[in-house]
């Protein structure tokens, strides 16, 4: 026969506490998605009437869709570099063993520690310098800056638990050093890959501080377009594309869980 499980009272307010927490982290994002669904021309909690006209209005504005475009370029340029860079950073730190690793690791780092608005500013000035301000590659590196952090981060981490020893034997069996990490390294890592890119394009997708310095008068990223028009009044709009940014990305999650499962290194 099954045992029942009983729980106990203080379990049971322990569960209450963790419930409503999640409800308090969740509560925002309700709000959005209802707020987007009222018929009204303005923001109204709870919605007056139900209807997706909303979504309508922003799917066939192609001012709304340019934006996405540029976002969508932006982002996957910056993750795409910051894979790649990212992880052959952290295989030097960790494998190569690097001299002053600590201080590059520090250095790489630097990003996330300095507000973003001086990191836009900064990278202003040096762009200005060079003489690529106000063009896309110059937005792709800033974007890479601060993006490659996470993807060191996540892909150190994956490391750090892994023996790498394996990789040695491969080497000896006759495997050359990209074969070796393409069918040996690569897999061990996924994981970390994985949650960097994830992190890296989100991010990129969702900047507004450093896009904002570095942006040119003809191009315009989904973030800046919603932090513009919330200038000019918010309509239920802007809380249509944000339901529709904050569907699309739990849909990321979920797919990226299911395949990698990242609550087996959480």
């Amino acid at each position: 026969m099954m045992k029942r499980h009983r729980f106990s009272p203080i379990h049971m307010i322990h569960v209450g506490y963790v419930g409503l927490a999640l409800f308090f982290l969740q509560l925002p994002v309700i709000v959005v998605v209802l707020a987007s669904l009222t018929e009204t021309s303005y923001l109204t909690i709870p919605p007056k009437g139900l209807t997706l006209k909303w979504y309508t209005v922003v799917l066939s504005d192609t001012v709304y869709l340019d934006a996405v475009w540029t976002s969508l370029q932006l982002a996957v340029a910056a993750m795409v570099l910051s894979l790649a860079l990212g992880t052959a950073a952290s295989y030097a730190l960790i494998r190569r063993k690097v001299r002053f690793a600590s201080l590059l690791s520090s250095i790489f780092m630097a990003p996330l520690v300095f507000p973003a608005v001086v990191v836009g500013v900064a990278l202003l000035q040096f762009f200005t310098l060079v003489g690529i301000r106000g063009q896309f590659i110059a937005l792709i590196l800033a974007h890479v800056a601060i993006t490659v952090p996470y993807v060191i981060r996540s892909v150190l981490a994956t490391m750090a638990g892994n023996d790498f020893a394996v990789e040695e034997a491969a080497r000896t069996l006759g495997a050359n050093g990209w074969t070796a990490f393409r069918l040996v390294t690569f897999p061990m890592i996924r994981p970390g890959l994985v949650a960097g890119g994830l992190f890296s394009f989100i991010i990129s997708f969702d900047n507004v501080p450093v896009t904002i310095f570095l942006l040119n008068v003809r191009d315009t990223t989904l973030p800046i377009k919603i932090f513009t028009a919330i200038e000019h009044g918010v309509d239920p709009s802007i809380a249509a594309i944000s339901s529709i940014l904050i569907i699309i990305t739990g849909l990321f999650l979920v797919l990226a869980e299911r395949w990698v499962g990242f609550h087996k290194f959480a």
